[in-house]
């Protein structure tokens, strides 16, 4: 059975205040890689670890342990999932004001919603259960879980996976933009999450806060 219309949301930056937990994760992680003696460079700085905010976990150790050995980077994996879980935990970040009510009432409309993050399985899970998402989430695609190289791929793969005729592409990021385009699906791009001036260029529509998403539904009978 087809569904006719759904949301794909980023996670990073567009659900999750992830900048309050990610540095610190990050921090940690390399602290505990020198501890270890995998690795002997400084922690990148603040800006070079949003940056990366929104990549694969492979292209995350390719910018930032460049020419690391495989067994830094698997610990690299392992010490920073640890990490952000125990941040969670730890109550250091939360939701974007509105996201909770907004999905709330996608959820009531009949809007089936999903997650398409680039980040690890476990790391998508645990945030969803933190927060008490999943009731209202459909499914939760994640890199990590499917082994995709891009956004793009993920978008794909969910599209097909559930015979979607129409979505909503919601993220912060250019990739989150062009998976969208890419994939044939309306763009929307968060302005108040990690994007740079002019890194939302060429989404169909910006918004600022995200219950301005409940703003711009379109007239399509998900129940059919």
């Amino acid at each position: 059975m087809s569904i006719p219309f759904a949301i794909f949301f980023d996670m990073d930056g567009t659900l999750l205040q992830t900048e309050k937990l990610s540095t610190p994760a990050f921090v940690r992680t390399f602290e505990r890689l020198r501890e270890t003696g995998l690795w002997q460079g400084e922690t990148p700085s603040e800006e070079d670890l949003v940056n990366v905010l929104g990549m694969t976990i492979e292209q995350v150790w390719q910018k930032l342990l460049p020419g690391a050995s495989e067994e830094a980077v698997h610990a690299a994996d392992t010490f920073l999932l640890e990490n952000e879980i125990a941040l969670l935990k730890e109550k250091v970040t939360d939701l974007y004001p509105g996201v909770r009510s907004t999905l709330e009432q996608l959820h009531a409309q009949g809007i089936p919603l999903f997650v398409a993050s680039n980040g690890q399985e476990e790391y998508i899970e645990a945030i969803c259960q933190e927060y008490g998402l999943k009731p209202l989430l459909t499914d939760l695609y994640s890199a990590g879980r499917f082994r995709t190289r891009s956004k793009n791929d993920l978008v794909a793969k969910l599209l097909s996976d559930y015979d979607i005729a129409h979505a909503y592409m919601v993220g912060d990021r250019h990739s989150d933009i062009e998976a969208g385009t890419a994939n044939g699906l309306f763009t929307i791009g968060c302005d108040f999450g990690f994007a740079k001036p002019g890194e939302l260029d060429g989404a169909d529509m910006i918004i600022t806060d995200f219950p301005q998403l409940l703003d711009h539904l379109p007239a399509i009978d998900t129940k059919s």
